[in-house]
């Protein structure tokens, strides 16, 4: 499984066999190779979907952002209200850990 993320094209960098684009992602910029689209053109403005360095696809304003929700609900803590610990063993429980044979 893949983790892609969204990031708008700012510019198309000249060079590199109009290889290379730079785009916004999360308000950091970042040099992406954009050789795998294939649906005519790439112009400033453009949302697309990125993993490791690679414009995967095309990709709407509502899902990019849909897509970047999702992601920073990755990276919360599951409870942050008042109160709020993290889990803990029951008290007077041990973890076994198993050594190797």
């Amino acid at each position: 499984m893949c983790l892609g993320i969204p990031g708008r094209v700012v510019e198309l960098l000249e060079g590199y066999g109009g290889q290379l684009a730079l785009v916004d992602v999360a308000g950091v910029r970042r040099k992406i190779n954009i050789g795998l689209l294939d649906e005519g053109p790439l112009v400033p403005g453009t949302w697309v979907l990125i993993h490791m360095g690679f414009a995967l696809e095309r990709m709407d304003a509502a899902g990019a952002e849909q897509a970047m929700e999702g992601l920073e609900l990755m990276g919360r803590p599951a409870d942050t209200g008042p109160g709020s610990q993290p889990a803990q063993p029951p008290q007077g429980e041990q973890h076994v850990t198993h050594e190797p044979a």
